[in-house]
């Protein structure tokens, strides 16, 4: 088993430019960069030792070619001390102020960046003993950013009807990224987490093939870093060790309409879209995302791991289920405090705690596995 625990915890790690210019900092505006210890604690208390976090690149390489790496080195001596498996992500969604993701240069200034990561990281792990081979996710939800910056101009890099040039951009990056990460760190396990998705066609306009469009552009990602598609962007079948795979109530809907959550008939079992998943790309699969916000919570989790059950009985690996976000956080577009997740904080940010209901549903959940 190459994770701690099978269930995990993610921390919202969005660091992006939204369209009034300012810059997210979801580390920093939920204080977790400065209650480390007290976050991974706090999950260590309820049995979550592996968690999903990130470093923030605008922070470390503020000007081209000169690092500070001390706001990582500061992650991983809290995580080291709290006895806690961390999955990087190197890249989410932010970059420094000078990086323009279109620009040619790109892939190279993203390889630089990671190659650095990853030889602190290397280097802290054998300093402290740390057997466990690395695992990192190079650029968090490529097919999310290019819809979300390339196509619908909602955040950075504002695009346009850019979404496949960007796509192609991240991907060309990452791969780049993971050629020279594995140079200097062998032994690296990659992880690409990636929205699931799956749309209908509304029955009153029809649109079936501009829905099954959508829904397998879902692949893409995947589909290019191992480069089965677009090899000139220089994908492998070695570049990908795990699936990750991100869903919540809202990832299914009618083309141009409503959502189609459990209970619409149109909805699609989660455990059939596993097994789709795994049938095509035969890597084993981590929920690398999924939650709901407020009372919904516990029983989304619920639904979850009910189907992550029967995915298993039918074959197919999983290997972990991260509640992401696992601590409130403050809204991207309005700073609101969105509750959601196991890590419960005061309005202020001062205090955290364990939120009751959903850790009675995660103890049931942990119960259930230990049968």
């Amino acid at each position: 088993m190459p994770f701690r625990s099978f269930f995990w915890g993610g921390f919202e790690s969005a660091t992006h430019r939204r369209r009034d210019g300012c810059r997210v900092d979801a580390v920093a505006s939920s204080r977790h960069d400065v209650c480390l210890e007290q976050d991974y604690a706090l999950l260590g208390t309820a049995g979550v030792r592996t968690v999903r976090d990130a470093l923030r690149w605008h922070l470390i390489e503020p000007v081209p070619g000169e690092y500070d790496w001390s706001t990582f080195v500061t992650m991983l001596q809290a995580a080291h001390r709290s006895g806690i498996q961390v999955i990087w992500d190197l890249c989410h969604w932010g970059v420094p102020d000078w990086v323009d993701p279109f620009s040619a240069e790109f892939p190279l200034q993203f390889q630089r960046f990671a190659e650095g990561a990853i030889t602190v990281l290397r280097d802290f792990y054998r300093e402290q003993g740390v057997a466990e081979a690395p695992v990192v996710c190079p650029i968090n939800e490529i097919s999310f950013w290019s819809w979300v910056g390339g196509d619908e101009a909602y955040f950075f890099p504002f695009g346009r009807g850019q979404g496949n040039a960007l796509k192609h951009q991240l991907v060309c990056a990452a791969n780049a990224a993971i050629r020279g990460m594995r140079r200097i760190c062998p032994e690296l396990r990659v992880l690409q987490p990636e929205p699931i998705i799956h749309i209908v066609p509304d029955a009153a306009t029809g649109g079936d093939g501009e829905a099954e469009r959508h829904t397998a552009s879902q692949h893409d990602a995947w589909e290019m870093l191992l480069g089965r598609r677009s090899p000139e962007l220089g994908g492998s079948e070695e570049h990908l060790d795990f699936i990750g795979v991100n869903y919540y109530w809202n990832n299914q809907w009618v083309h141009h309409g409503a959502h189609t959550p459990p209970g619409d008939a149109r909805h699609r079992p989660l455990h059939a879209m596993l097994l789709e998943i795994w049938q095509r790309y035969r890597r084993p699969i981590v929920i690398t995302e999924t939650s709901a916000e407020g009372d919904a919570g516990p029983g989304w989790f619920g639904y979850v791991m009910a189907e992550v059950r029967q995915a298993e009985r039918m074959g197919v690996p999983i290997q972990g289920v991260c509640l992401y976000p696992v601590m409130d956080y403050a809204g991207w577009d309005d700073d609101r405090h969105c509750a959601v997740g196991l890590i419960e904080l005061s309005p202020d940010k001062q205090d955290r705690w364990l939120r009751g209901a959903m850790l009675q549903e995660l103890e049931a959940q942990q119960r259930v596995r230990a049968l």
